[in-house]
């Protein structure tokens, strides 16, 4: 058995290590993250892009700082410790550059700027408010009173929800689509700022809930939105990487 760390007598080995990790759930996502880092690695050889020697020492150099190993001896002690030989942290950092090079190719400027262009309906936002009561009948007397009274919806969230957004007046703040529940989120998104909906009842008429649409926002490629743009070609480019290999579990 290989140990990981010893506690007096008892050695934590590698089988443990990972019956751990399955245990918690934590095994499938790491070894998801690997699988996907791998798969870009693969792809970043295959199309030819290039990392060079000094490229590979400015980046060890950098890591190399943040760990506060500023002579060579305290980078070797580094690596004993954790029992990582000179090549294979110099694999770690080539494939690390590798990974950044593709996902710059894959999520460009231009990339994304094709990709808002082509889905553009989908980025579209609203700010909304919502209360949540306990009963439908509730929920029909603060819709008719909202009716008569629009702005003291804040008060009336306040007072009556009980949702986690209360003390905010109900405010959820702006939403992309796909934040919603589908059959609320149609509705949302079709009405005009300053709409009453409502009630919207959970799936077991736990609660219901009436929002109020203050806003709506078209589209526009800023800073957020072209965060998300990036990880959604990521996403499917990845995606796209796995169907090209047999990937299986041991």
């Amino acid at each position: 058995m290989t140990g990981i760390v010893r506690i007096d007598d008892e050695v934590l080995g590698v089988d443990e290590f990972v019956r751990r990790l399955k245990l918690t759930g934590q095994f499938e996502g790491l070894i998801e993250q690997m699988v996907r880092d791998k798969l870009t690695v693969h792809a970043a050889r295959r199309q030819g892009i290039q990392v060079t020697p000094e490229e590979i020492q400015e980046r060890a150099d950098q890591f190399r700082r943040v760990q506060g190993l500023h002579r060579a001896a305290d980078m070797n002690h580094y690596l004993d410790a954790l029992g990582v030989s000179l090549d294979e942290f110099e694999a770690f950092i080539t494939d690390s550059l590798y990974q950044e090079r593709m996902m710059e190719k894959v999520c460009s400027d231009e990339a994304v700027q094709d990709y808002f262009t082509l889905n553009s309906p989908r980025f579209d936002s609203i700010e909304v408010s919502h209360i949540v009561v306990d009963s439908e009948g509730k929920a029909k007397e603060l819709i008719s009173y909202l009716q008569d009274d629009p702005d003291s919806f804040a008060e009336m969230a306040r007072e009556h929800s009980i949702a986690d957004t209360r003390e905010q007046g109900g405010e959820i703040g702006k939403v992309l689509r796909g934040s919603l529940k589908t059959d609320i989120e149609a509705k949302v998104f079709n009405a005009e700022a300053g709409d009453l909906l409502g009630p919207f009842p959970a799936p077991d008429r736990s609660f219901f809930e009436v929002f109020l649409v203050r806003a709506k926002h078209p589209a526009t490629l800023d800073s957020d939105v072209a965060v998300e743009v990036r990880r959604l070609l990521r996403e499917d480019w990845l995606m796209a990487r796995a169907q090209e290999h047999v990937i299986e579990a041991r």
